[in-house]
């Protein structure tokens, strides 16, 4: 695991910052990416990034993955950009983002 994080603990949760990849075969974690200077989870789906399918496969697989109820999970920036700012609420996040990240 990398000692540079793609999120960020707020009052409300945490903020994740995200590098989607749209079409990429299977749902998953690629691991960490820096973009523009900025530390991002590297995650790919396998919708295409048509009509908001991708992003809507993101969220999903983020609340499947962070064991969170969807509407615990919420676009904050980055509809229509390849890096995304996601909000998460739910107890325990920087430990289950530290799992998935050390699973990729």
């Amino acid at each position: 695991m990398t000692d540079v994080l793609p999120w960020r603990e707020t009052r409300d949760g945490v903020e994740l910052a995200v590098r989607l990849t749209p079409g990429g075969g299977a749902n998953g974690v690629q691991g960490v990416a820096i973009q523009d200077g900025q530390p991002c989870l590297s995650v790919r789906v396998a919708a295409p990034p048509v009509d908001g399918a991708a992003n809507d496969a993101l969220m999903l697989w983020l609340s499947k993955a962070l064991r969170l109820p969807r509407s615990h999970v919420t676009l904050i920036a980055g509809d229509k950009a390849r890096v995304k700012r996601i909000g998460l609420r739910g107890a325990g996040l920087p430990d289950r983002l530290a799992a998935l990240l050390a699973a990729a």
